[in-house]
């Protein structure tokens, strides 16, 4: 593990040799921050982000100081001091090279890395911003605090919605979907809805999580493709939820060592199409632990509880990921090293079956017809299929093309197969499949080399020559064709090279050392021979083409020929641009498909091909401006025509003229180092720089005259001007005395108007004095007025205070009713468990009785029997075992049927006491019908009370005159309430039924064990006629209260008519 310490140096390399991460961490490097004062300390990483690409992050400390890492280029830089801690970072999508930061102050500021100036300043948030989230256009961002969510456009950096809500609920986090136009907005509450962007209307909302594993959700991550939302919290639960169905579809529990969660993050995979599976979770330990949401298997983890991770970040292609450790360093890391479970290509969809050498099959044996359901052979005999076994045997065991083989696992055989069925390959694995035909080494270190020396001096004013609009892509492009340079010095000369390098350039941007290999291997390999006649178009390449196309077309070439169009002409400009002026993406990435799969003279077959498909129209041209247009624009031409009639040159060409035998075989970049090209005549791009190198100073020399020239004629000028300056200053001077003199002059006639104009303001301010007096006389009126006003509403108020306090009364009257009835229950269920108790009670003396009687009379019988047992024989002693032995055999008799006697009264005492219960639940249930009767009848009651008083609320508002007559009738009605008020009758007791019970004849208890069970049973009878007796006087009462009020009403409107008459 290589470790770097920033220091106070501005930019540098972050590494000094070649990183080699160690399996069982993964980490590229350590980066920390200490300040090289008198006493150092060290500034901690607080925020990371990485940008689009995935090749650059930025950081932050806590004293502001930000920092680009360009992992690619093996470069760090300071962008900015912003002089304050930053709570947020983000890149800017839409202009690359711009990043957003929120700063402690609430502020988001967003800068240039480039320029480092300073592009925009934003304000409006009153807390810590501790979010950003950009739109996948690059047009919008949200940035998040606990307060508010606003939504600001990039375009302008003016705000252009805001999101405020209840500081109860606040926000956790409000973010757009990848690839989306939806908003998606997180609260506190676990309540998440989906917003439209442009028109901020709501799209949906989850619904609650389920209440077993109901958890506060605090952080929150989303699939690439915007399918698969995970939510986690102060839990080892995970809840993963379908954006699409709108609904839960798995939870998954972490390990007991994680108590809580503090990250969520998708680990992106190259061939998973967006859907990722891998999910990244840093839990309170500070380890962050890689599971696959699928099969819920742990990959691998990072960090330990020693070096604890506080934050992490992942590039967007997966390959790195940037953690900040709670010392306040920042660790790279690399995931290839951590795993190969990710960005690994899925298996080949071909398998194919070789030939046994010396053995000639018959074309009839391997016809097969392929339909979409399966694959259908022709009929075979025994001996057929045993020899199809064997081969395949012999295939995999001594007949393997070594030749074929690449290192990753592919086979060139079966890819050209694949290719020939398919016509091209598929788009998901093309770049996969490039990179192991072209068997590109990847040598980092040289390329760095190579990127480290600059912009070539012949590239510096490239966008003049090819002005592009991406700022990105010319970057690109400017370095590669650089590297080039750098690599060959002919490249520097080389005109057409930036139309050879852009369409790889546009294809790899995102990774420029795959562009640079790919370019150098397709100019070693294709492009051979191409520079023995520099600066001249490659004669020798171009007449293999016209001898190829003189065999298959003499027609066409001799039409060229009439017409003056050589080769430079139909044949070059195809090959300088590699096609891609003349085809389309799609149909140059099938081009080259075929042209990367085959050997290196395939590509001059295909201007050959391209020609005689074209055929038609070019004999049809007769000016040169139109063969110049044709081979410079798109045609309509069928590229799979012109490949198949490619394939059909390479096997009828004959071999004297054929381009395969002039060309060498492919041969692939070396590993390590590049190889050194120097196929061109040396002493010409010599002779071509010396001149340049003559011109470039003979260039300085004139640029310097003529800023000495420059410099003398602007002295000259500006001592002109000085002059000129001087003149128009003494002219102004006596302009300016002419117009002081009218100046005083109007003055003082100005001074004579202002004392006119001041008599007039004292005129009309007296005036105003006058009406104000009047004014202030009416005011005062207005007071008195507005005085009497305000007495008279607050004898209204009196008024009404009384009534709402005399309904207040009568509602305290109708509770204290209820909190009765309630008592008399209570009262109910306490005399009820009372006599339960008592029953028990008095069953246990009588069973204690009769335990006492048995003992007793078992004593006497004992006493008795013992001295008359002495003085018998031992014949009445035999006689006495047996009458024994007969009378234990009736005492058993009589045992059992006394038994049987007793389980049959048990039973049919527990069919008696089922009835018992059933008629119980009745009454229950007639009970409560009943006190919801007089609930209705009370609810009725209180409803005419609020309309009469209603009633009174008119009759006083219209009669105010009649006050305090109104007062003195309530007071009257008042005094008839309190006396016409009975006191409730008190609940009966079960004193006397208990003193019945408990006052049993201690006789009629000790004969028989019936007598009990018949006294439980009278027991019952009374307890069944007392709650008869309690619900007829309850049922009286009712009917009491409701006469009561019913008079009480008629009164009330009776009264006030009475008083008003």
């Amino acid at each position: 593990m290589q470790s770097i310490n920033l220091g106070n140096k501005e930019s540098g390399k972050i590494w000094h040799r070649k990183p080699s991460p160690a399996t069982r961490d993964g980490i590229i490097v350590n980066i920390i921050h200490n300040t090289s004062d008198h006493l150092p300390k060290v500034l901690r990483f607080l925020n990371v982000a990485f940008d689009s690409s995935g090749d650059s992050l930025i950081a932050g400390d806590h004293q502001g100081n930000i920092y680009v890492f360009d992992l690619y280029g093996n470069r760090f830089n300071l962008v900015q001091r912003t002089s304050q801690a930053c709570t947020a970072l983000a890149f800017n999508l839409h202009r690359k090279s711009e990043f957003l930061v929120a700063l402690a102050d609430y502020s988001i500021k967003c800068f240039d890395t480039v320029t480092k100036e300073l592009v925009s300043w934003m304000r409006g948030h009153e807390s810590s911003v501790f979010s950003i989230s950009v739109h996948a256009s690059g047009r919008y961002a949200i940035t998040t605090s606990t307060d508010t969510a606003q939504l600001w456009d990039l375009d302008t950096f003016q705000r252009k919605r805001k999101l405020n809500v209840l500081q109860s609920v606040g926000i956790q986090k409000v973010f757009f979907l990848p690839l989306s136009n939806t908003i998606l907005s997180c609260f506190k509450d676990n309540s998440i809805f989906a917003w439209e962007c442009d028109t901020l209307v709501c799209k949906y909302q989850l619904p609650a999580p389920p209440e077993s594993s109901s958890i506060l959700y605090k952080v929150f991550a989303v699939t690439r493709d915007g399918q698969i939302l995970a939510a986690a919290g102060k839990s080892n639960h995970l809840h993963l939820w379908c954006l699409e169905a709108k609904q839960l579809f798995r939870i998954i529990q972490m390990p007991t060592k994680v108590r809580a969660i503090r990250h969520l993050e998708f680990l992106p995979d190259s061939f998973d199409a967006g859907s990722n599976q891998v999910l990244g979770v840093l839990s309170q330990d500070g380890i962050m632990r890689f599971v696959n949401i699928q099969t819920c298997k742990l990959l691998f983890e990072i960090g330990s509880l020693d070096e604890g991770i506080s934050s992490s970040a992942i590039s967007p292609h997966g390959r790195y990921i940037a953690s900040i450790m709670e010392n306040g360093s920042l660790n790279i890391y690399s995931v290839q090293t951590l795993t190969k479970e990710i960005n690994k290509p899925p298996p080949p969809l071909v398998k194919v079956i070789e030939d046994l050498p010396k053995r000639k099959v018959n074309s009839g044996d391997l016809k097969m017809k392929v339909t979409s359901g399966r694959v259908q052979r022709p009929a075979k005999s025994r001996e057929n299929k045993i020899q199809a076994r064997i081969l395949k045997q012999d295939l995999t065991g001594n007949f393997e093309n070594k030749e074929n083989e690449f290192s990753d696992g592919l086979n060139k055989k079966r890819l050209q197969i694949l290719l020939k069925g398919y016509g091209e390959y598929p788009t998901k694995y093309r770049m996969f499949i490039w990179r192991s035909l072209l068997q590109l080494p990847e040598n980092h270190t040289a390329f760095s080399n190579l990127i480290d020396k600059g912009t070539h001096v012949a590239f510096l004013n490239l966008q003049r020559k090819y002005p592009i609009k991406s700022r990105k892509l010319l970057r690109v492009l400017q370095r590669t064709l650089s590297a080039l340079a750098h690599w060959s010095a002919i490249f520097s000369d080389t005109p057409y090279l930036p139309l050879l390098a852009f369409p790889f350039v546009k294809l790899f941007q995102n990774n420029q050392l795959i562009c640079f290999e790919v370019v150098a291997t397709l100019i070693i390999n294709w492009c051979q021979h191409w520079f023995e006649y520099f600066p001249n178009p490659p004669i020798n390449i171009l007449s293999m083409i016209e001898n190829v196309l003189a065999f298959h077309d003499k027609e066409l070439l001799q039409h060229f020929i009439n017409h003056d169009i050589t080769s430079q002409l139909y044949a070059w400009p195809l090959l300088e641009t590699v096609f891609s002026e003349v085809l389309t993406r799609e149909e140059w990435l099938k081009l080259f498909d075929n042209v990367f799969s085959s050997h290196p003279s395939f590509l001059l077959l295909t201007v050959v091909a391209y020609n005689i498909c074209s055929r038609a129209p070019l004999l049809n041209c007769n000016l040169k401006d139109d063969f110049e247009y044709f081979f410079h624009h798109r045609n309509n031409l069928d590229i799979s025509a012109v490949i198949r009639e490619v394939y059909r040159l390479m096997d009828t060409t004959p071999t004297d003229i054929h381009p395969d035998s002039m060309l060498d075989v492919f041969v692939a970049l070396t590993k390590g180092q590049y190889p050194v090209f120097n196929q061109y005549p040396k002493f010409i791009v010599d002779y071509q720089t010396q001149e340049r190198e003559r011109i470039r100073n003979d260039e300085l020399d004139y640029l310097r005259e003529r800023q000495a020239v420059e410099d003398t004629q602007a002295e000259v000028d500006r001592q002109r001007v000085e002059d000129e300056a001087w003149y128009q200053t003494q002219v102004l001077l006596r302009e300016a005395e002419e117009t002081r003199r009218e100046m005083l002059l109007q003055e003082e006639e100005m001074m004579i108007q202002q004392r006119q104009k001041l008599a007039a303001v004292k005129r009309e301010l007296k005036v105003k004095e006058v009406h104000l007096q009047d004014a202030a006389g009416r005011r005062l009126l207005q007071l008195q007025q507005d005085q009497c006003e305000m007495e008279l509403r607050r004898l209204d108020d009196e008024i009404e205070r009384k009534v709402h306090m005399r309904d207040r009364e009568i509602a305290a009257t109708a509770k204290d009713l209820e909190m009765r009835h309630l008592e008399l229950e209570s009262q109910k269920r306490l005399y009820e468990k009372n006599l339960t108790r008592n029953q028990e009670a008095i069953a246990k003396e009588m069973r204690e009785d009769a335990d006492a009687y048995k003992r007793k009379v078992d004593l006497e019988e004992h006493m008795f029997l013992r001295p008359i047992g002495t003085d018998q024989t031992q014949n009445q002693k035999t006689q006495k075992l047996i009458e024994e032995n007969l009378a234990k055999a009736e005492q058993a008799r009589l045992n059992t049927d006394w038994r049987m006697q007793a389980l049959h009264k048990q039973r049919c005492d527990d069919l008696h006491r089922n009835e018992c219960y059933q008629e119980v639940a009745k009454l229950l249930r007639k009970n409560r019908k009943k006190e919801m009767e007089v609930l209705n009848a009370v609810m009725e009651g209180e409803a005419k009370k609020w309309e009469e008083a209603e009633e009174q609320d008119f009759h006083l508002k219209s009669e105010k005159e009649a006050a305090a007559l109104s007062d003195a009738s309530r007071r009257w009605f008042l005094g008839n309430e309190i006396h016409g008020q009975h006191p409730c009758p008190k609940v009966p007791t079960c004193q006397d039924e208990w003193v019945a019970s408990s006052c049993l004849p201690r006789t009629s208890q000790l004969k028989d064990i019936s007598e009990m069970e018949s006294l439980t049973q009278i027991l019952l009878n009374q307890r069944k006629t007392r709650w008869d007796t309690m619900e007829w006087d309850l049922m009286e009462r009712v009917r009491n209260l409701r006469q009561r009020l019913a008079t009480q009403a008629r009164n009330r409107c009776q009264t006030p008519h009475l008083l008003a008459t």
